[in-house]
C-alpha cells in the first residue's frame, strides 16, 4: 500500500483590519493626511506672508477712506460724534466762497506745475544719461533735493524770497528794487509753484533715466543717417519711445499738484497768505477739520470731492495717452 507523498498545507489565518489584495481603510486615511496638509498649507502660507502689509493697509488706509466717505454725511465734529445729514455738507461746499478759492488754486497748480514736470525732468535725464567724466556728481546733485525734508527745503526758499532775504537783496543791489514773493497773491502762487518743480526735478528724471536706458541706439543712428538733428531727432525718436513714461510722469505730478499742501503752507502760512487767496483744497481741510471746533463732517466732505477729482485727473490723462496711441 503506497503512502500518499502530498502533504497537507494548513490555511493562512486571516489579516486583521485588511481586505485581501488592498490596504486598510486606517492606511488609506494616513496616506492622505500628508496630501491634506501639505494642499492646506498652499493655501494659507500666503496670506500669512501677505498678513503684515495687509494690516498695514487696513488700518492705515481703507479704514481712514472708509472713516472719512461716512464722516462726509454727517455734522460730526471734533468732540461730537455728530449725526446724519444727508448731502447737507456737499451743498454747502457750493456757496462757500473759500472752496472755489481753493478749487481754483488747486487747479492752477496743477495747470502751472505738471506741464513743467514732464518736459523738464525729461530734458534733464537726456543731460545727464551721457557717460562723461564727473556726470555722476552732477546726477546726486539733482536729485539732492528729493531726499531733502520739504520742511527745510520750504524754509530755505521763505529765507531767500522774503522782503529782507538774498534775492531782494540782490535786486535791490542790480536797481530793480524789492520784489513782493511771498506777499503778492499771483507771486506767492508762482514761487510755491517753482519749489515743487525744483524739488520733483530729481525723482522724475530717475524715471525718465530708467526708460531712456530702453532706447535702441540703432533708433538714433537711423534717424542721423536721414539727416536728422538733435531736435529732430528728440521729438521723433525720443518723445514716442518714452511716451509711456511721460504719462505715467503726467498722472503721479498731477495727484501730487492738486493735494499740494507742505509748499504753500510754509510760503503762505496757515492763514493762506493775504486774505487767504492762496489757500489750496487740501489746506481748507486741515484748517476746517482740525482744532477742537473742528468741522470733521464739512472737512471731509471736501476730501472726498478732492478724492474724485484726483481719480478724474488720472482718468483724463490715461484716456488722453489712449487716444494718442489709437
Amino acid at each position: 500500500m503506497a503512502s500518499s507523498s502530498s502533504t497537507v498545507r494548513e490555511p493562512r489565518p486571516p489579516t486583521r483590519g485588511r481586505p485581501p489584495g488592498g490596504r486598510g481603510r486606517g492606511e488609506g486615511a494616513r496616506g492622505r493626511r500628508p496630501v491634506t496638509r501639505v494642499r492646506r498649507q498652499l493655501v494659507t502660507s500666503p496670506w500669512l506672508f501677505a498678513a503684515p502689509g495687509l494690516l498695514v493697509v487696513g488700518v492705515f488706509i481703507l479704514y481712514p477712506f472708509v472713516s472719512t466717505v461716512i464722516n462726509a454725511f454727517t455734522d460730526r465734529r471734533t468732540l461730537i460724534p455728530g449725526e446724519f445729514v444727508g448731502l447737507a455738507n456737499f451743498r454747502e461746499l457750493l456757496h462757500d466762497e473759500m472752496f472755489w478759492t481753493g478749487l481754483r488754486n488747486s487747479t492752477l497748480y496743477v495747470l502751472g506745475v505738471v506741464p513743467a514736470l514732464v518736459v523738464l525732468p525729461l530734458l534733464l535725464a537726456l543731460l545727464v544719461q551721457k557717460n562723461i567724466p564727473g556726470i555722476t556728481f552732477f546726477r546726486s546733485a539733482f536729485y539732492t533735493p528729493v531726499v531733502a525734508s520739504i520742511v527745510v527745503v520750504g524754509l530755505i526758499w521763505v529765507w531767500l524770497l522774503d522782503e529782507r532775504g538774498v534775492v531782494n537783496a540782490l535786486l535791490e543791489a542790480i536797481g530793480v528794487g524789492k520784489v513782493g514773493f511771498l506777499s503778492d497773491q499771483w507771486l506767492l502762487l508762482l514761487s510755491a509753484m517753482a519749489v515743487t518743480v525744483w524739488k520733483g526735478l530729481g525723482y522724475y528724471m530717475i524715471i525718465y533715466l530708467a526708460a531712456l536706458a530702453h532706447v535702441p541706439r540703432e533708433l538714433h543712428e537711423a534717424a542721423s543717417v536721414d539727416g536728422a538733428g538733435a531736435v529732430r531727432r528728440f521729438l521723433t525718436v525720443t518723445v514716442p519711445a518714452v511716451r509711456s513714461t511721460m504719462v505715467l510722469v503726467g498722472a503721479l505730478s498731477s495727484v501730487a499738484a492738486f493735494k499740494v499742501f507742505s509748499e504753500v503752507y510754509l510760503m503762505a502760512g496757515p492763514d493762506g497768505g493775504p486774505a487767504g487767496e492762496d489757500t489750496t483744497l487740501v489746506m481748507l481741510v486741515q484748517r476746517t477739520g482740525t482744532g477742537l471746533t473742528g468741522r470733521v463732517g464739512y472737512a471731509s466732505a471736501i476730501s472726498v470731492v478732492v478724492f474724485v477729482v484726483t481719480v478724474a485727473l488720472m482718468l483724463l490723462v490715461l484716456r488722453a495717452d489712449r487716444k494718442e496711441g489709437a
